[in-house]
C-alpha cells in the first residue's frame, strides 16, 4: 500500500509538470513567431545601416582622395607661381637696370694665373743702364702650354721626360 501511495503522488506531480510544460509551449507558440519576425526586421535594419555606413565610408574616401589630389595640384601651382614670380622680378630688375643705364654686373672670379715676377736674371728684362731704360720683352711659351695653364686640379708631374714647367718661376724663367 505504501507503494501505491507513493506512485499516486508521483503521478500527480508528473501531471502538474506536464500542465506547466504545456502552458510554456503555448506561450512559446504565441510569442516566438513575433519575436522571430522582430529579429528578422532588426537584422535587415542592421544590414541596411551597414550598407549606408559602407557607402558613406567609400564616399568619404573618395572625398579624401579628391582633397589630396587638389592639395598636390595646389602645391604644384604654387611652385610654378613662385618660379614665375622670381622670373618676373628678375626680368623687371634687368629692364630697370637697362632703362636707368646702370647695369649691375657680376664680377667674375679672377682667373688662376701664376704671378709674374721680374728679376734681373730673367730673359724678359734687358740690362738697364742710365741711358737705356729696362725694356720688357714677351716670353715665348710652348704651344701646348699657351692653350692651358696648369691649375690646382690639373697636376702635371715634373719628371725628366716632361719638359713642361710646373712652377710659376719656371714659366717666367723659361726652365
Amino acid at each position: 500500500m505504501a507503494l501505491l501511495t507513493v506512485a499516486i503522488l508521483a503521478l500527480q506531480e508528473l501531471a502538474r509538470a506536464a500542465r506547466s510544460a504545456e502552458k510554456l509551449l503555448d506561450n512559446l507558440n504565441r510569442e516566438l513567431p513575433a519575436t522571430l519576425k522582430d529579429l528578422r526586421l532588426t537584422s535587415k535594419e542592421i544590414s541596411l545601416l551597414s550598407d549606408e555606413v559602407n557607402s558613406s565610408v567609400q564616399s568619404a574616401h573618395s572625398v579624401v582622395k579628391q582633397v589630396d589630389q587638389g592639395l598636390l595640384e595646389a602645391k604644384a601651382q604654387a611652385q610654378k607661381a613662385h618660379i614665375t614670380t622670381r622670373s618676373l622680378l628678375a626680368g623687371a630688375s634687368a629692364a630697370f637696370q637697362v632703362l636707368t643705364g646702370k647695369p649691375r654686373r657680376r664680377r667674375r672670379p679672377p682667373t688662376r694665373r701664376p704671378p709674374v715676377s721680374l728679376s734681373a736674371a730673367s730673359p724678359i728684362a734687358a740690362p738697364a743702364n742710365e741711358t737705356n731704360p729696362p725694356i720688357l720683352q714677351p716670353v715665348t711659351q710652348p704651344a701646348n702650354l699657351a692653350r692651358s695653364l696648369p691649375n690646382d686640379s690639373d697636376k702635371i708631374p715634373n719628371d725628366s721626360h716632361n719638359s713642361l714647367p710646373t712652377e710659376p718661376q719656371d714659366i717666367v724663367a723659361g726652365h
